[in-house]
């Protein structure tokens, strides 16, 4: 008996790939968006002391109940609303497995998805491994802005779900108030479900104001909205994070989610809780990534490619097209073996490709790291 493949056409993700030829060239790795500076070191000692401390075993399938509490009051503080910690939270192993698992709650098979590209690279394969169809609205450069009566156009009688993420992961694009409150109509006219990929929520720059679904109480009445502790305490590699919905879609997440992970690492959760209680301050990082931006920006301001607005994450999309005709893959490799700059090319967050000459570039980096990355590029673009 042969396997058949449920998902054919995908192999190494391009991180996995570009991160590859990063290392084998000693290039700069803008490419994989972590930051390559530790968090605090509270965080870090509260961690420790949870597993010096024995809290080394099976976490509750939700989530410590303590984390949840404090989760709760962290999102009353930000959006006004507070959900409850024992029926409305669940603990995931970051914000992939979230999704993941969502959508494996949601879709059954020939449901359709709609996924506006460019989008994070997890979203089409897991609609595809559960069965369902993915239905793709593309955004356009330089503005990135969502038409939504295209969107709405789309719509059929298998339509299920809608995936939407902001800020927006590559573009750096946020989506305003006007386009939860078009959004909230469209869901809730056409009795649709919706994934809101917010892990970037307090990574937000120039005065802008994240506006999450949570915002919205009629949209939320049918969403997932999924947040991360990776992003906002610079510790991705942990995979921690978390799920907001309605009790009876979060009675339904977590029959999934039981079978998926069960469980989250117990001692993270509780140096979290630990630290959320003590040292935490999220709303510092608006300005602390904003620094960073800025800063890269001065460093490359001279050098023949131009950056397009960021307003949130931690990702910056630039056009090459006045140095190279060569497709953005192409590019982004010459890039790294012989510029060693690792970026990540664009192409590879559509279905079917794009070839607009855009590549991302991640600024979560040490000031010495993004100077050594412009000095590097700009002896290549002499």
């Amino acid at each position: 008996m042969r396997l058949k493949s449920k998902l054919p056409d995908v192999g190494l993700t391009i991180f996995s790939v570009m991160s590859k030829l990063a290392l084998e060239h000693n290039a700069i790795n803008l490419a994989q968006g972590f930051p390559d500076f530790n968090t605090d070191t509270h965080l870090l000692d509260a961690v420790s002391k949870a597993m010096l401390e024995g809290q080394n075993q099976y976490a509750p399938m939700p989530g410590l109940p303590e984390l949840n509490i404090l989760i709760a009051k962290k999102l009353y503080m930000d959006y006004g609303w507070m959900p409850n910690p024992e029926t409305e939270i669940t603990i995931t192993a970051g914000g992939t497995q979230a999704i993941y698992s969502i959508i494996g709650t949601m879709v059954e098979e020939g449901d359709e998805v709609i996924v506006i590209e460019p989008s994070y690279d997890c979203y089409i394969p897991s609609v595809v491994s559960f069965g369902g169809v993915v239905k793709t609205y593309q955004l356009q450069p330089p503005a990135y802005k969502v038409d939504w009566d295209a969107v709405e156009a789309m719509i059929t009688d298998r339509t299920k779900v809608i995936i939407t993420n902001t800020p927006h992961n590559p573009c750096g694009v946020l989506l305003d108030d006007s386009d939860l409150k078009r959004l909230e109509e469209i869901v809730t006219r056409h009795q649709l479900y919706l994934i809101s990929d917010e892990v970037y929520e307090h990574i937000i720059f120039d005065g802008h104001v994240h506006q999450s679904v949570l915002r919205f109480p009629a949209l939320y009445k049918r969403s997932f909205v999924v947040f991360s502790f990776g992003k906002s305490l610079h510790v991705t590699g942990w995979k921690t994070g978390y799920v907001i919905a309605p009790p009876e879609l979060t009675v339904e997440l977590r029959k999934n989610h039981q079978y998926n992970v069960f469980s989250v690492n117990r001692p993270m959760q509780h140096g979290i809780a630990y630290y959320m209680q003590h040292h935490a301050d999220f709303h510092a990082l608006a300005a602390f990534y904003q620094q960073k931006r800025d800063f890269w920006l001065k460093l490359v301001e001279d050098l023949p490619l131009k950056f397009l607005p960021c307003f949130g994450s931690y990702f910056i999309i630039a056009d090459y097209s006045d140095v190279s005709d060569l497709d953005d893959l192409a590019f982004a490799k010459k890039l790294t073996m012989e510029g060693g700059v690792a970026t990540i090319p664009m192409s590879p967050f559509y279905q079917k490709g794009s070839d607009a000459k855009i590549l991302r570039f991640c600024f979560a980096k040490k000031e010495e790291t993004l100077i050594e990355a412009a000095e590097r590029l700009r002896t290549y673009f002499k």
